[in-house]
């Protein structure tokens, strides 16, 4: 069964100014659905094409003959994680998980920091990700359409810091960026489904 672009959670405007309609237009409606196309036309006819998207990442990852199904199957699952992730104005986590990031990295603001980090060093693509990995929460970054779940890790979270992620809206201020996601984009309700999910 072929794979469908998913919906945006929210219409263009949204989350503007922070992110504009052009940018969620161009990055969901051109990139995300470029990948999806991509993605069915590489599975069409071979032994994933009935798979879910995690099993093809999975199954795609560490072989180099399908380096072209692992980035479009991954590009697909992070983009529609990533959506979810947004929020304009989410103002700050509560419950177990703000407990939990205290736990793990002090406190929100060292959360931030390190979040922060990670997306701005990761070179050229790719993401930075809070994720949940053996019951510990921690912050790690990945190139090009890499994703966490081949880890064995389970995202909450994650920023994409490729250029069409931000660029119409901040140029080369990849910081910026990350600084206005951090502190008036985040969906902490998402972020709080996901780990509760995951820890239970």
């Amino acid at each position: 069964m072929a794979f469908e672009l998913p919906p945006l959670p929210y219409d263009y405007d949204a989350l503007s100014p922070l992110i504009s309609s052009d940018t969620l237009k161009f990055h969901h409606d051109k990139h995300h659905a470029g990948y999806v196309t991509n993605l069915n036309k590489l599975i069409e006819g071979t032994e994933l094409a009935n798979k879910s998207l995690e099993e093809i990442v999975l199954a795609t990852v560490n072989d180099s003959a399908k380096t072209g199904i692992f980035n479009n199957a991954a590009q697909v699952w992070n983009h529609t994680f990533y959506w979810h992730g947004l929020k304009k104005g989410a103002g700050a986590p509560s419950g177990e998980l703000a407990e939990k990031i205290n736990a793990s990295f002090g406190s929100l603001d060292e959360f931030k920091k390190q979040f922060k980090e990670a997306g701005a060093t990761q070179f050229g693509s790719g993401y930075a990700w809070l994720v949940l990995d053996n019951g510990e929460l921690k912050v790690v970054k990945t190139p090009n359409a890499a994703n966490p779940i081949t880890n064995g890790q389970t995202p909450l979270l994650t920023a994409d810091v490729w250029e069409h992620a931000y660029y119409l809206d901040y140029q080369n201020r990849r910081p910026d960026y990350l600084d206005t996601f951090l502190n008036e984009l985040i969906n902490w309700d998402f972020v709080a489904e996901q780990y509760a999910n995951a820890a239970k």
